[in-house]
């Protein structure tokens, strides 16, 4: 089963995405703030990580931890999205080594229902 890990997300953000990231086939984990996630990507896998722009608990950057991760040879490998609606953050992101991610507000979209899909490696279930 693949594994998600999501960062920085309020409880109803968290929420939504997990309906999201069930409904593809993979599981949820959720942290909330950047350092506790560095320390749960060294003890387990995970497949992606989904970041917050603004963290809930302290109100920081989301972007740290894309850096924090593709500074690091041992989490740079891990695909990791941004979660904003603003383009310019998502376009900051990717410049600094994360995947295309996507705001709140296309949580309910089919097209990103099949993004996590392909960035999880994971082929839609027969009907």
């Amino acid at each position: 089963m693949k594994i998600v890990l999501d960062v920085g997300q309020c409880r109803p953000d968290h929420s939504s995405l997990a309906r999201l990231v069930t409904s593809v086939g993979a599981e949820i984990e959720k942290v909330t703030l950047p350092a506790i996630a560095l320390e749960k990507l060294r003890e387990r896998r995970y497949d992606l990580v989904l970041v917050n722009r603004k963290i809930d608990e302290d109100y920081t950057d989301g972007l740290d931890l894309v850096k924090a991760m593709q500074a690091d040879p041992e989490l740079k490998h891990i695909p990791i999205m941004l979660i904003s609606n603003y383009v310019e953050a998502q376009e900051e992101a990717v410049r600094h080594g994360a995947i295309r991610g996507f705001g709140k507000s296309e949580i309910n979209d089919p097209a990103t229902r099949e993004r996590l899909r392909m960035v999880l490696g994971l082929h839609q279930a027969s009907a």
